[in-house]
């Protein structure tokens, strides 16, 4: 019996395959087309560097965020979008300020060492004197408690390394990153006057990289910063050797008041079901280090090329294709959280596509939601002749996430290449010469490729 089934699907696989291959077909050529079009037009690339150095970095409420707002919105009405519009949202306002020092002082022959040292984003100031205290240095939170009260009085800092061995450096990512969210609390809890973090890299350097960070009202609020991978590596041997080392540091950050800001929205009107959207989009807003090169200023002008791409090619798309510069992803998400929540009577959202990895090679799609991906496989080879066919069940992006989770709308996350881009995230070293304009290209053309698929033939 079991033989008599293996002759029939073989029998059958023939017409499958052929079945599957002639849904592709009205698809194939056009991919190809799309692919060569956005490298030969270099686009992407030189649309990110006019954003990245003549506007640069691009934190929620400050002045360069309003500009990239009308950046945005001139781009995409020049590129010929449909419809350009503005969706206020307000964000927080926090600015790092001028003084950011640092040094260990040991009692070794060695002496002061500067420390490479950056205010996590959402953190208060140190007092004008700054901080001068014994450091104590801990892996986990676990460990910190266990400490009892010798954390009193001294310098918390977290040395989980991001964890070199895993092959997606977002997975090692997720398992280092609560030591920077929620640091600042622990350490407060154990009576700790300061909280000092690893940076969340990978690569050893002097960089530090900030990010997001937590307080609650219950717990007092103590400054927190990070120090770069080799800075944390030196500190951490000296904690070795010497019998007591201090840290001496001063931050100047503060938090403002709320401002208005705006999502930035384009799109081209479906031909057939205008009602029934596939959105693309990436976060506009960045840190307030380097330029906002590969975070996300990458997944911005990809999401926009798609459009382009779509309207120089003269395509007519038969449900609608928006593109959305989402706002305030780095220290709120507040703009993914508007966004969904805004009522759009006569909508429906039937994909929602994000690139937030950085402007790497493409490796293919991550879909958070097992009906959708189960369609989207079926078009992979679509993505074969620039390598990036790998459909993988789970994905999508934080400012699509609210829309998944309040709308169910199916989340889908441009896959690439992870192992360089903690090298650059939330740092100094996110500068548009480490971005590759081919790579850039092609991520953007394979969004461009799955948003028309996804039009024509729904989800």
């Amino acid at each position: 019996m079991k033989l008599v089934k293996r002759l029939l699907v073989l029998a059958l696989l023939p017409a499958l395959l052929f079945a599957q291959t002639s849904n592709l077909q009205p698809y194939d050529t056009l991919a190809v087309t799309i692919f060569k079009k956005t490298l030969a037009d270099n686009w992407a690339y030189e649309t990110l560097y006019d954003l990245t150095t003549n506007i640069g970095h691009r934190l929620s409420g400050s002045s360069q965020a309003a500009s990239a707002v009308e950046w945005s919105k001139n781009v995409m009405e020049h590129i010929g979008a449909d419809r350009v519009w503005l969706e206020p949202v307000m964000v927080p306002h926090w600015v790092r300020g001028d003084i950011e020092e640092g040094t260990i002082l040991a009692n070794g022959s060695r002496g002061a060492i500067t420390l490479n040292i950056t205010a996590l984003g959402g953190s208060i100031a140190t007092p004008t004197q700054g901080i001068t205290a014994e450091v104590i240095e801990v892996k986990s939170f676990d460990e910190l408690g266990a400490l009892g009260d010798k954390a009193k009085g001294k310098i918390v800092f977290y040395n989980r390394p991001m964890d070199r061995t895993q092959f997606d450096t977002f997975n090692a990512y997720g398992g280092a990153v609560n030591q920077r969210g929620r640091g600042a609390i622990e350490a407060a809890r154990a009576g700790g006057v300061a909280a000092l973090v690893r940076s969340m890299a990978t690569r050893l350097d002097y960089f530090p990289h900030t990010g997001g960070m937590g307080y609650v009202d219950s717990v007092t609020k103590v400054p927190a910063a990070a120090i770069s991978t080799r800075d944390a590596e030196t500190l951490s041997e000296l904690l070795k050797t010497e019998k007591s080392v201090r840290v001496r540091f001063k931050l100047s950050a503060q938090t403002l008041p709320d401002v208005e800001s705006h999502n930035v929205i384009g799109e081209i009107r479906g031909s057939e079901k205008p009602e029934e959207v596939v959105l693309v989009g990436g976060h506009l807003d960045s840190w307030d280090k380097g330029q906002g090169a590969h975070d996300d200023g990458a997944g911005c002008v990809q999401s926009i090329e798609v459009l382009r791409l779509i309207k120089e090619l003269g395509l007519k798309p038969k449900r609608t294709i928006r593109a959305v510069m989402f706002m305030n992803e780095e220290n709120g998400l507040r703009g993914g959280i508007a966004y969904a929540q805004k009522e759009r009577p006569g909508e429906r959202h039937i994909a929602a596509i994000e690139s937030d990895a950085g402007g790497f090679n493409p490796r293919g799609f991550g879909v958070g939601d097992s009906l959708a991906y189960s369609k989207l496989v079926k078009w992979a080879p679509l993505f074969a002749p620039i390598g990036a066919d790998k459909i993988e069940l789970g994905g999508g992006g934080a400012d699509i996430g609210p829309l998944a989770r309040q709308r169910g709308v199916p989340p889908i996350g441009l896959n690439v290449n992870s192992h360089r881009y903690f090298d650059h995230h939330h740092s100094d070293n996110d500068t548009i010469e480490w971005v590759n304009e081919r790579e850039l290209a092609l991520g953007a053309a394979a969004m461009a490729v799955l948003a028309y698929v996804i039009a024509q033939e729904g989800l």
